[in-house]
Order: structure tokens, then sequence, then C-alpha cells
């Protein structure tokens, strides 16, 4: 709690003070046998202890309420409310008072009084009172300057201010992470993970009311921190939502693009806005909290001109017997190609069939699918490679390896492989 007075000499009186919930307190009783070297100490001093009840002074009565001793801390997202008085010291009326409160941060100025117009007169031992409230929305140094005007009643006008520093600090620390998957074989674009990590960093738990994440208008945005086939949206985390002190969570989401957007080419290139993340929280008695994250980007998976993916292929296949694949080529660029495919055997994969053919001109955009046959003659868990693209137009060559992996297992005994 912050008071600060004018000074003697000005017949009004300025007091400032942050309202703020109570804390918590736990009354943890000492004491010991009256043989002791303290002897009676002990007891003497809980009997006068205020927070202990007369004549049960050593019993713990659990968690008490007590009233703030000092400024305590601001954190970002919190509502910072102060409570402003003006009370007339003198034995005269004053008039024309006016109280005007201003809140300084490192890039702006802002008018907290609820109103701006004077007060006629204030008459001896009286007193104006405001509370002004605003939503923390910057961290660093703020200052609070309340400034009083007034003119006394043989008209001379007098003006005063005082200024109270303090601190807003971080209440999270919000760390993400983007994966890309497919998401499905026959998809041109692909789904996005974001994995968001959630530390509380402040000194008390927190309760965390709602954590999401609001798209941008390219995704559709699925929430994947519920519990699959327990009560309707019951949280991963149990029904008892709590973050304590320096902890962190992860809370996954998954982005899909939507379907008017998927199917321009433009979704998969460059870097693409995803969203940002809107985080809820309580502290200890239902002080609300709120961060909003600024627009989230990821660089989207870089095809280059053509894009390799696969629409079908086996998990397991047996050694030394064909299995199928089909691959999916997709033309990424802004000009239509000629292609040729070249298939190079490595260590243990064998392509089957014809290498070096022409598989036709591609226009911008455009696909095509194309069954190939392969052999593996190595057990184990191998990697396709060997691909080889041309485009015959700009004798340019793409090359493709580790497209995929496949198990390989001996459909016999072991002493027959």
């Amino acid at each position: 709690m912050d008071v600060s007075q004018a000074k003697q000499e000005h017949l009004l009186a300025l007091k400032v003070m942050r309202l703020t919930k109570p804390t918590l307190f736990t009354n943890l009783p000492v004491t010991c046998e009256d043989r002791d070297l303290p002897g009676d100490l002990f007891d003497q001093l809980m009997r006068e202890d205020p927070s202990t009840i007369k004549g049960a002074e050593a019993l713990m009565l659990g968690e008490m309420l007590t009233l703030p001793q000092n400024f305590g801390n601001i954190f970002l997202g919190e509502t910072f409310s102060s409570y402003i008085s003006v009370h007339n010291d003198s034995i005269q009326v004053v008039k024309d008072i006016l109280v005007k409160a201003d809140l300084q941060t490192s890039s702006q100025r802002l008018n907290l009084s609820a109103s701006n117009s004077a007060v006629a007169e204030l008459q001896p031992e009286s007193c104006i009172d405001d509370v002004i409230h605003h939503e923390v929305k910057e961290i660093g140094t703020h200052i609070l300057v309340c400034a009083v005007s007034y003119t006394t009643q043989y008209g001379e006008k007098l003006y005063f201010r005082k200024f109270f520093k303090f601190q807003v600090l971080k209440p999270l620390d919000v760390k993400t992470k983007f994966y890309n998957a497919e998401s499905d074989l026959s998809s041109v674009t692909d789904e996005v993970f974001l994995e968001a990590q959630i530390q509380n960093i402040t000194t008390s738990p927190m309760f965390m009311e709602k954590v999401s994440l609001e798209p941008s208008m390219m995704y559709n945005v699925t929430e994947l921190n519920t519990v699959a086939g327990g009560d309707e949206g019951e949280s991963t985390f149990g029904k008892m939502s709590y973050l304590q002190p320096m902890d962190t969570r992860q809370y996954l989401y998954c982005l899909k693009p939507k379907p008017e957007y998927a199917e321009k080419a433009g979704v998969i290139k460059g870097v693409t806005v995803i969203g940002k993340l809107d985080i809820v929280w309580k502290t200890n008695l239902g002080e609300r909290g709120r961060l909003q994250t600024s627009q989230l980007q990821r660089m989207a998976p870089g095809y280059g001109d053509i894009r390799l993916s696969l629409e079908m292929i086996p998990d397991t296949v047996n050694l030394e017997e064909p299995f199928d694949i089909i691959c999916k080529i997709t033309n990424c660029s802004e000009r239509t190609m000629d292609l040729e495919l070249e298939m190079m055997n490595t260590r243990s994969i064998h392509w089957c069939g014809v290498s070096g053919r022409q598989l036709g001109k591609l226009s911008p955009g455009a696909f095509l699918s194309l069954p190939l046959i392969l052999l593996s003659s190595v057990q184990g868990l191998q990697s396709i490679s060997g691909l080889r693209l041309t485009d015959t137009f700009l004798k340019r060559t793409y090359e493709y390896d580790d497209i995929a992996q496949v198990c390989v297992v001996c459909p016999y005994t072991n002493n027959e492989c």
C-alpha cells in the first residue's frame, strides 16, 4: 500500500492507495514445555498475537485473510485498481478542485480519471474520492501521476502533483513450436500442429480458466487438450486445472487450411499467419488476468518447384517380395513442366520398372499419381530413396531421398532367411 501526502503548505492532502485483494496467512504456533529455557515466553507471544483465539493459542487454525502490507506485485494482463482521496485539512472552503490521474508507460500516457470536471467547492474535513481501473498491457516501469489544482477562498490558484512508480512483471512464459504433418495421403497441403508451452513464473498458483487458439481466417482449429472417451470437455489436466509456480504445461492444437484456401498454392508457400493464443487465469482469491499473444507465424515447408508426396505405402513388406507404392507429384511452380522419371537403386531398395521414362507435361498447380513397384533385399527398417525428376525444359533435376520408411520382415523361419 503506497501512501503519499501533499506538503503541509497546501490546504489539501492527497492519498493514493492500491486496491488489492487480501492475502492468505497461516499461523504456525510455536510452544515449548515450562521447564525449557524459554519458559512461558512463547505462550505469552501467542497470547498477544491477534491471529490467535483466546484460550486456544496453541491450535493451528489454517489459512486466514490478512490485509496487504505493501504495494505487492502487478503482473501483465491483470487489472490495476487504485483509490485516490483528496482531503481538505484546512478550516476554509476550497473551490474549483480538479483531480487528474494519468498513467505513464514507456510508450504512452493514459488518462484514468473518472471525471475531468472540477468540483465547485470542498468544505473543511471533507474529501473527494475516486477509484481508477486499468488493464495492464505493457511490461516495465509504470508511473501513476496524480495532479490536484484548486482555488483558495482568497482567489489564489494552487497546484501540486505526486508520482507513484511501480513495475509490471511478466506472469507467464509462453513458448510455441510448429510441426507439419500430412492431413491425409491425398491432400496437397499440410496440417499444422501447434505446441504451446506455458510456464507460471509467479510465486503463487494459478487456475487456468482458458487456454485457446484463435486461428487466422485461413485455418480451422481443433483443440487436442481433452480426454478421449471421457466426459464431454474433460481436460487432460484434470478437473482442478491449477498451475503451480514454475510448473509448465503443454497445450496442443491442430490447424487445417479451410477448403477454399487449401486449393491455393500460396497457402503452402512462404510465411503464413496461424493465429494467436488467448490465455485467461485466476489467482488465489479470484483476481482475473488475461493475455493475448501477438499473431503467431510459421515458415511453411518449402517444396520448391515440385512436391513429391506418398498417397499409398504399406507399413510392412516381405523380404525379396515386390510391393507397391503410389507417389503424388505436384507442380508448385508457375510454369508448365515436362518431366522425366529416373529410378536409382540403393544398397537395400531396388526399383522394378523402366527408368528414364517420360511422365509428360504438368501444368502449374496440377498433380499426377504415379504407381511404382519396389523390392527390398535387406531386413529391418529401410528408407526409400533414389527418385529423380528432371524438367526437360530447363534441364533441371530434383532429387528425392528418404521419402519414407518401410519395415521389411522375413516371411520364413530364421534358419530359412
